[in-house]
């Protein structure tokens, strides 16, 4: 799919279709009122568009749609007329989920040009780059699929939309089409980190996600990279990741990419890298196990957000770091009871083995501290069901130790299209976590504030003079269910918040 910005008159383009927007006409979402673009093209229809939406009972709410045959009386072969909804309420995920039922509109009617009519009205809501940046994204995430493992998808005919026209006056024309080129290198980055998680657990093992790191950094020269394999982990006293890669055959990786930006600051992007959580010799169910290969969801983010660093080129230095392992049953799998040291010298009773992925992320956080020495810190990990219990499957849960940071974060999740709410980092439950046999256990014992207990665990790795934030973004990282922007399957959750909380930096 390519995306062009176009100042092509509405009624003379030529297009498969072309997509006009209404906005609600009533406050409860109700009824439709025509854009400016959508009322030109009406004019040439005749008032047909106008005529059919009324006979329809047509409501402008956020991704309704009708799609009438302009026989002929245009030079586009169809027009899709599309909610908005109250545009006081939209949001740029919302923006993203419409421009994606235009990609899946097109898609299943096997359209090969679609023109969009972008109206001054959204224009005026979000930000001209921000508009043009959210359609292709949404477009192009909307339409992903990952079929390569099923062996008759090659025979199937190829319903691929080739070309997107984005409609703009001429003297737009720069900032759309700036907007276009950051979107298809943030989108591609995303689907990039889709199919990592995607791909079956037998494949993505730490050594592949190495090689991964190593192909990012080989294709620029802003990038380098460093595996730390079993014997560079040992001398360092990395025992968290160790200890949890004991019982796998597959040896561990510890992956270091640094991206030179140029600019004054560091920042150190840890991530979850459990390319298979069985839960170790406390075991998972079976049910439990279905969809544990998305437990390297975080590094997935760190690798795809990597791949677009090289293009966006924004002036900070990041450096990120992958902690990858499986987390399997065997005769030699770390015990509950087990003692291990994290590098920096705390110890942690293993009370759980299915708590594994803080314990390798103490680690990962021990080592940014140590060898990096970042002015800010974020880690990304699918770490607890009980975020998912407390924010459900689409949002991502944010804890920090720096107010400043944490709104931050926010923002970027707000200008990207993702969810996150934060959550406390109550230090009254400290207390759960002090192990009578060593200096920290992995569990506190209690059923309930799970999530806030796995980040506190993981802020006994960061000092308190480092900005740090903790995502934990287990819910989102996997879609249960099929919605316009995101396919069933791994979502590449995070990639786009970070890429724009990084080019704020």
């Amino acid at each position: 799919m390519k995306f062009f910005a176009k100042p092509t008159d509405i009624v003379k383009v030529e297009a498969d279709m072309v997509v006009v927007f209404a906005k609600a006409g009533r406050i409860d979402g109700g009824g439709f009122v025509l854009s400016d673009e959508a009322k030109k093209a009406d004019g040439a229809l005749a008032g047909m568009l106008a005529e059919v939406a009324t006979a329809e009972g047509f409501e402008a709410k956020q991704g309704n749609s009708m799609l009438i045959h302009t026989q002929d009386r245009i030079a586009a072969k169809r027009v899709l007329l599309l909610g908005l909804g109250n545009l006081k309420d939209l949001t740029m995920h919302d923006w993203q989920m419409i421009t994606a039922t235009v990609a899946r509109k097109a898609k299943a009617a096997s359209l090969k040009r679609v023109a969009v009519a972008l109206s001054q009205e959204i224009l005026d809501t979000l930000n001209i780059q921000s508009v043009a940046q959210g359609l292709v994204e949404g477009m192009t995430l909307g339409t992903y699929v990952f079929n390569r493992h099923k062996s008759k998808a090659r025979e199937k005919k190829d319903n691929t939309i080739e070309e997107v026209y984005v409609l703009i006056a001429a003297g737009k024309l720069d900032a759309v089409a700036q907007g276009l080129t950051t979107g298809e290198t943030v989108a591609q980055a995303v689907c990039f980190a889709r199919d990592l998680v995607n791909e079956p657990p037998s494949l993505t093992t730490p050594t592949y996600l190495s090689r991964q790191a190593l192909g990012i950094a080989k294709a620029s020269a802003l990038v380098s990279c460093e595996v730390l394999d079993k014997s560079d982990m040992e001398k360092l006293g990395m025992g968290g990741i160790l200890g949890i890669a004991r019982g796998s055959d597959e040896e561990p990786k510890f992956i270091k990419l640094s991206y030179a930006g140029g600019g004054r600051k560091t920042v150190a992007l840890v991530g979850k890298g459990i390319t298979f959580d069985s839960g170790g010799l406390s075991l998972k169910s079976s049910e439990g196990m279905e969809t544990m290969k998305i437990d390297m969801a975080g590094a997935a983010a760190i690798l795809g957000i990597f791949q677009a660093l090289t293009v966006l080129k924004p002036k900070v230095n990041v450096v990120g770091l992958i902690c990858a392992t499986e987390n399997m049953p065997s005769g030699g799998a770390i015990k509950p009871g087990d003692v291990v040291t994290a590098m920096n010298g705390k110890t942690i009773e293993i009370l759980n083995t299915d708590a594994e992925g803080r314990v390798v992320l103490a680690d990962g956080l021990s080592y940014a501290v140590e060898k990096v020495k970042p002015d800010v810190m974020v880690d990304l990990a699918t770490l607890t069901g009980a975020c998912m219990v407390a924010l459900g499957e689409e949002i991502s849960g944010l804890f920090a130790n720096d107010a400043k940071l944490a709104q931050s974060l926010k923002e970027a999740a707000e200008q990207s299209g993702e969810k996150i709410w934060e959550l406390p980092l109550a230090k009254e439950y400290k207390e759960l976590l002090k192990s009578s046999v060593a200096d920290i256990k992995n569990i506190s014992g209690k059923r309930y504030g799970g999530a806030i207990n796995g980040a506190l665990f993981l802020q006994e790795f960061v000092p308190d003079n480092i900005p740090w934030a903790h995502l934990d973004i287990a819910g989102p990282a996997w879609a249960e269910k099929d919605t316009p922007l995101e396919p069933r399957g791994a979502t590449g959750v995070g990639v786009r918040m970070m890429l724009c909380w990084l080019n704020a930096q």
